[in-house]
């Protein structure tokens, strides 16, 4: 019973910091300015290690960001 009361006052406060325009959830990683700079290095043909040491975004996270345009919307 307890669970349940916990989980309403939780999202209760989930939302409520939602009508009030705060950021809910876990943080944002790296940010849409980072990942478009990525973007442009890599168009410009620099390679991933050297667009992972200019702006701090590991290679692994490189490689989701830049083969899917759509997962810097959902970061």
């Amino acid at each position: 019973m307890e669970r349940t009361f916990t989980a309403e006052r939780a999202a209760h406060a989930r939302a409520a910091a939602e009508a009030k325009g705060r950021h809910v959830g876990r943080p944002i990683a790296h940010s849409a300015d980072k990942i478009e700079y990525a973007r442009l290095l890599k168009a410009q043909g620099t390679s991933l290690g050297k667009i992972a040491a200019k702006t701090g975004i590991p290679k692994t996270s490189l490689h989701r960001y830049l083969a899917n345009p759509a997962a810097a919307e959902l970061v």
